[in-house]
């Protein structure tokens, strides 16, 4: 129990320095909230010193003093109607640059985790925390903050009112509030792991729901719609299924207090008829009580009713901070080297590497790269290929040994100058809604038009972008879908030429072209990446025949090493490999 009121005090605490930035415009809410209630809380007084001017009987009714407090009481409600206006704008304003700074917190956040952070998380559930749970906080900031210190002015005011009438009738609350806080502390308690099971299963759904629309071709090519839907119709009944036991128990907590407010009403009618009967309460004093009471024990109820929307911002809220506080990527050493110039010698010295410390993928593995070589990774699926690329890189660090890169550890050096040393096109291509000219230039914005339209040649993209109705200003629609991925993957990878970097790596590059314009890439390539450090991973082992050193790697150890000649004489696993291919 400790620990969860810790959690939410430490959720309202991190909100808090959110609100703060803005606390002078919030400062100016809850002074406009105070003024407004107040001026609300005297109209039921008001009404009552109407009532017994007009209660002296036929012919005694003092109209002078009815219409006066009357006109007094629309005064004063207008005016709190008009501020609790500007209240509503002025709160909305504040929640939403809150929501905004929020969101743009998360958003950095993102870009400052490591890639093992992406590897772990789906990311449907990631877009639910910067969009679902953040709005979910939004719609708590703007309307039920206020509501709840609407609620604490009104109860303390009406209380107060109601003193000040009848003592002797307020000690009728005396039974019923505190049943109605025992009832309300109880729900709370219980209904609160609804409420984080609610944002937890919203979060599942949606990075399921971005899973099948992602693999949508590949899931109609199995024919296996029926399947998702299948599965989806599961997740979806989990979502509703969380969200129904999450709102219908919340739900009973406003019946339920309304219920003890309701008996309150009895009892104050009751006893406020006995007492005017008995003359110790006029008329209008016992209407501005029973008014006081319905002020009193309505902001009690309101309060009930939104704290479950408050459970589902706390929920939601927590999930946020927990993103907010994932380590990022470490920071570079301190004194880490920014190289200026690079040459392209690397170096893999005895390097050891698992993605958890019981399973290791790489294994004292070492090997040269020298200046302009072309070095070729081969091996079966899982071999530990691509967690190679990962570790030159420097999206993951190695348990043991050592990268070098022009006789620099790499830990030594800055991560983002490392990075812009290399070119990478990765199997799943990429590319963002925009022009194809913008997505080309993405990794070097001062590129000419000339040279882009080189390298569009160099690739053989460039007949197909001109004629598209309006060339390299064509719009691509979602990661390009208003292209084949062949096109795609062409499109990437002049990209990638366009950076002019002393390395490149190739993960799979190719796949998705055909045999002869990948025999054309390999050449321009080739010409292209003269001087330049190559790593290439593929499995048509035709595309790196001329490779420098081709490296077989087995269980994440290097079980062959050399020309396509000299592995092909040995006869071992890469022949193997060659010959499957091969063989006719």
């Amino acid at each position: 129990m400790n620990g969860k009121k810790h959690l939410r005090f430490s959720t309202v605490s991190k909100l808090w320095i959110y609100i703060s930035a803005y606390k002078w415009r919030f400062i100016i809410a809850i002074v406009l909230t105070i003024i407004s209630n107040l001026l609300a809380l005297l109209g039921p007084i008001l009404s009552g010193y109407a009532i017994d001017a007009a209660s002296g009987g036929i012919g005694a009714v003092n109209f002078e003093r009815v219409f006066f407090y009357c006109k007094l009481m629309a005064l004063f409600y207008v005016v709190s109607a008009i501020l609790s206006y500007i209240l509503t704008v002025l709160m909305s304003n504040i929640s939403r640059k809150i929501v905004f700074k929020m969101r743009e917190d998360v958003f950095n956040k993102l870009s400052e985790l490591p890639i093992s952070y992406f590897d772990k998380n789906k990311t449907g559930d990631i877009i639910s925390k910067i969009t679902y749970d953040i709005d979910t906080v939004n719609a708590s900031l703007s309307g039920d903050l206020i509501q709840i210190f609407t609620s604490i002015i009104t109860i303390i005011g009406s209380l107060i009112m109601m003193i000040v009438i009848s003592p002797v009738m307020v000690s009728i609350f005396i039974l019923t509030i505190p049943l109605s806080i025992f009832l309300t502390r109880f729900m709370v308690r219980k209904f609160r792991p609804l409420f984080r099971r609610r944002s937890l299963k919203a979060g599942e759904l949606n990075g399921f729901v971005e899973e099948i629309i992602a693999g949508g071709a590949t899931i109609k090519a199995y024919n296996r719609e029926e399947s998702m839907t299948l599965r989806f119709d599961k997740k979806n009944e989990e979502t509703i299924e969380a969200y129904y036991e999450a709102d219908a128990n919340s739900s009973m907590t406003g019946p339920t207090v309304n219920f003890i407010n309701n008996i309150s009403l009895s009892l104050i009618s009751t006893l406020g008829a006995f007492l005017f009967l008995n003359g110790r309460i006029s008329l209008g004093n016992l209407s501005s009580f029973v008014l006081y009471s319905r002020k009193f024990s309505g902001p009690i109820n309101e309060a009930a009713n939104i704290i479950g929307e408050f459970q589902s911002a706390f929920s939601a809220a927590e999930r946020v901070f927990d993103l907010l506080e994932e380590e990022v990527e470490l920071k570079d050493v301190e004194n880490a080297v920014s190289l200026s110039k690079v040459s392209g010698d690397v170096s893999v010295n005895e390097v050891s590497f698992g993605y958890t410390n019981d399973n290791i993928t790489i294994k004292n593995l070492s090997f040269e790269a020298p200046k302009g070589s072309l070095i070729a990774v081969v091996g079966p699926t899982g071999a530990g290929k691509t967690t190679l690329i990962n570790l030159l890189m420097r999206f993951y660090d190695t348990n043991a040994g050592q990268i070098l890169l022009d006789k620099h550890e790499i830990r030594s050096l800055k991560r983002k100058g490392l990075r812009l040393a290399y070119s990478m096109v990765l199997q799943d291509t990429w590319l963002f809604n925009g022009t194809i000219y913008d997505n080309l230039v993405y990794g070097n914005e001062n590129a000419t038009k000339e040279e882009v339209e080189n390298v569009a040649k160099t690739v053989k993209i460039h007949n197909y972008i001109m004629s598209l109705p309006e060339g390299y200003n064509t719009i691509l629609n979602g990661e390009g879908v208003n292209i084949s991925q062949g096109q795609k993957q062409l499109l990437t990878i002049a990209r990638a030429m366009l950076m002019n970097t002393e390395m490149l790596i190739l993960d799979e590059a190719t796949s998705n072209v055909d045999t002869r314009t990948e025999k054309q890439i390999q050449d321009a390539m080739r010409k292209l990446m003269q001087n330049k450090t190559c790593f290439v991973i593929a499995h048509r082992l035709s595309t790196i025949k001329n490779a420098d050193t081709i490296i077989v790697i087995d269980k994440g150890e290097i079980i062959e090493k050399g020309s396509h000649e000299e592995l092909i004489s040995i006869n071992g696993l890469y022949a193997k490999l060659h010959s499957s291919q091969f063989e006719t």
